[in-house]
């Protein structure tokens, strides 16, 4: 039996009762999309984020594409053959999501220090033909280097576009994630930091892409009311049920982040022992939601096999890497891969990331210490 999984969903029962009641409500009501709860989510969510806008959509993937599609022109057809740089060492979804809006992704490498874009490995990969840069906040980390990717964009006429699916909560300085660039895109998958079970959410001050934003999710309507459609949208809402979740679990997120930042502390003094494995800091002012617990092995070390070893000996499971094999390796995108990326296929093969989320004890998190004495040291 596991004794300490790589992840798990934490609903407590107050949270249980609260939203079944709610549930019940909108069963009986019969609106059970655009309604008053998704726009109790969005409010919510905006204002925790510190932005103007806040549009609930039905998973992080099509935030991103709709994002896209908005910054493009008020028809969506801007995008269509120009570039968008995003990191190679990314989820499928933030390369596809160009693709879908008409782009071509150019795959830049990872800076060794962040696992993020930075303004040297932008610039390597610059081009005339380049729109826009999407960066992305691997792990629940805002990288140091955020600020000079946002002057570098300004200063070469280029969108910055944050995805933040993995940064709910996470900041640098006085901004928060998703509040940098022209908008950001947050995931609600059950993996995440919080859920709403499957969902996501476009953040942004532009109130251009907003209003793009609300038109593209609702099949492209002029509005709810409004039979008459002027974009090429698509089904992209999000159920009353599911924005229900997500304002509990967003009620919730500053305990669950506070739950992970415990559980990172005691790793982090600890690990300071351990000479084959380094972790993954987090910059000065800056605030990480630890959605992971990234660290780096040293070089000579077996990653798929250490995780069969701590799974099975020691009953600790590893959470997924971010990510285990770079983009441009990926045979989707291989029409578009452009020569080796060193830093992201080193580091995406011989990351690991320790298992962390709410609920987790300080005796779990030891016990996952314990086997990587034994095994890693």
């Amino acid at each position: 039996m596991m004794k300490v999984p790589a992840a798990k969903i934490q609903f407590l029962p107050e949270d249980r009762q609260w939203i079944a009641d709610r549930i019940q409500e909108v069963l009986e009501s019969g609106q059970l999309t655009l309604g008053k709860y998704g726009k109790e989510f969005e409010q919510a969510f905006a204002k925790f984020c510190g932005v103007k806008h806040a549009i609930a959509v039905n998973s992080g993937t099509s935030s991103i594409e709709i994002i896209l599609r908005a910054i493009a022109g008020p028809h969506g057809q801007g995008l269509a053959g120009k570039k968008v740089v995003v990191p190679a060492n990314t989820f499928f979804a933030t390369a596809a999501a160009v693709v879908h809006a008409g782009g071509v992704p150019v795959f830049a490498d990872m800076d060794a220090e962040t696992f993020a874009l930075s303004p040297e490995t932008v610039e390597a990969v610059l081009t005339p033909d380049v729109a826009g840069i999407v960066t992305v906040h691997i792990g629940g980390l805002v990288s140091a280097r955020m600020p000079e990717l946002v002057a570098l964009a300004e200063a070469k006429g280029l969108w910055l576009v944050e995805d933040a699916a993995h940064a709910h909560g996470s900041s640098l300085g006085a901004v928060k994630a998703g509040a940098f660039g022209v908008a950001g895109s947050f995931s609600f998958y059950p993996t995440k930091v919080m859920t709403s079970g499957e969902g996501g959410m476009i953040v942004t001050n532009d109130d251009r892409i907003a209003e793009e934003a609300l038109i593209y999710r609702d099949q492209g309507k002029k509005s709810f009311y409004e039979n008459a459609h002027v974009r090429l949208g698509y089904n992209w809402r999000m159920s009353e049920p599911h924005a229900i979740i997500g304002l509990r679990h967003l009620a919730r997120l500053p305990a669950m982040i506070a739950d992970r930042q415990a559980v990172a502390a005691i790793y982090d003094e600890e690990l300071k022992g351990f000479e084959n494995i380094r972790p993954l800091r987090v910059p000065e002012g800056g605030v990480c939601n630890y959605y992971k617990y990234i660290a780096v092995l040293d070089g000579g070390r077996d990653r798929k096999a250490l995780k069969g070893i701590l799974r099975e000996k020691y009953g600790v499971a590893l959470s997924g890497e971010v990510y285990e094999e770079p983009l441009h390796k990926q045979p989707v995108f291989q029409q578009y891969a452009a020569g080796a990326l060193p830093a992201a296929e080193d580091l995406c093969a011989r990351h690991v990331c320790l298992p962390v989320f709410s609920g987790m004890t300080e005796a779990d998190a030891r016990l996952v210490l314990e086997a990587l004495a034994d095994t890693v040291g």
